[in-house]
């Protein structure tokens, strides 16, 4: 498996700040994504989500989905580009570079 903290800073970069920073002792890091206003998201990503590269994706997505929508966007059409495994078509307000491209029709 790839590393995961080049991973998880790779689908954030460069359109947010990524700080990964260790919470507690069993291996749970904190990922604090930020921009110009402030902190964008807040996730803990515990030892189990890190070390599996299924768990770690589907955290991935859904952080970004989240963001989408604090954004604005569609949840359905979030959903729909989600489950039909096709995120290029999406779009978000703020392009998120080098990973799959949200495209909701905004």
């Amino acid at each position: 498996m790839d590393n995961p903290f080049q991973l998880i800073t790779d689908a954030f970069h460069p359109d947010y700040r990524v700080n990964l920073s260790i919470q507690d002792l069993d291996g749970t890091i904190m990922l604090t994504l930020s921009n110009e206003s402030g902190v964008v998201a807040k996730r803990l990503i515990s030892t189990e989500q890190r070390n599996s590269p299924k768990r770690l994706r589907r955290l991935i997505e859904s952080v970004q989905f989240g963001i989408a929508i604090e954004q604005g966007h569609s949840a359905v059409k979030i959903l729909t580009a989600m489950t039909d495994g096709d995120l290029k078509q999406l779009t978000p307000r703020n392009h998120f570079c080098n990973r799959p491209q949200l495209n909701v029709g905004i």
